[in-house]
């Protein structure tokens, strides 16, 4: 599991010359704009929303010694929940948006690495790619929402919300490597067998999603490029574990990244 989490965050090293070799910037022109958009709206939202629900939370300290500072870290961690919430919501929506324009980014991928020309072996089209990315997004949500909601509960508690911010990190990186690799297997497997095939590779979803939230703390630079990077290289371990035992391709796709 830790090799493959170091394996699915090492192809980010290639990821950037991979997109100007194969020219794959046009692509990203719209998910790069809906990145912005919806990244702004939400944290414009958990600026708003932090300093009620904080003082709503503080009005369970009935004492007026220590109410200041009680206030204080309470806005602070609502703070965090509502962001870590609206992390969730952003990278759902952008990903369920961006699917049909993620699709040709993956193909020429895996016609570079394989050279083939990729095939639909499931029917699709812009409509149906879109829908099932909703469809996934919101499967994803729900599961991701289920666990993390508990988790944030645990961020009140002291010591132990040390422990609970690296879990919630890790549920996040899951999620988002999950969204990111279905862009290649969409046209490969049915939904089903898509959610098979990324919980049993669980280790490089989580490793790119790892890079995916990690290019989120870099200010605007990061919500610009999270979308190409992280897609770029979850295209790349996808299309690895594809053809992996294809004698016919007979490729190394992570070493020729860096070639």
């Amino acid at each position: 599991m830790f090799k493959n989490i170091l394996k699915g965050l090492q192809v980010y090293t290639g990821a950037y010359g991979l997109i100007s070799k194969l020219k794959l910037w046009k692509y990203f022109v719209i998910p790069m704009l809906i990145s912005l958009v919806v990244f702004f709206m939400i944290f414009v939202s958990a600026y708003g929303l932090s300093d009620n629900l904080g003082e709503w939370i503080a009005g369970i300290w009935v004492w007026e010694f220590g109410k200041a500072t009680f206030t204080a870290i309470s806005t602070f961690i609502s703070g965090i929940v509502i962001f870590a919430i609206g992390l969730i919501l952003y990278k759902h929506i952008i990903m369920a948006l961006s699917s049909p324009f993620m699709s040709p980014v993956s193909e020429k991928i895996e016609a570079y690495f394989t050279g083939q020309p990729a095939k639909n072996h499931v029917n699709t089209s812009f409509t149906k790619q879109l829908l099932r990315g909703i469809r996934l997004s919101l499967r994803n949500l729900s599961q991701e929402l289920l666990f993390t909601l508990p988790i944030l509960l645990l961020k009140f508690i002291p010591v132990v919300n040390i422990f609970s911010t690296a879990l919630l990190f890790l549920v996040q990186a899951y999620y988002a490597g999950f969204g990111n690799m279905d862009y290649t297997l969409e046209r490969h497997f049915s939904y089903k067998e898509s959610v098979a095939f990324i919980r049993k590779n669980r280790g490089l979803a989580i490793g790119n999603g790892i890079g995916f939230m990690l290019l989120l703390l870099i200010p605007i630079v990061g919500v610009v490029l999270v979308l190409p990077l992280s897609v770029t290289s979850a295209s790349v371990i996808a299309v690895d574990l594809l053809y992996d035992d294809d004698d016919s391709i007979g490729f190394e796709p992570f070493e020729k990244l860096n070639a």
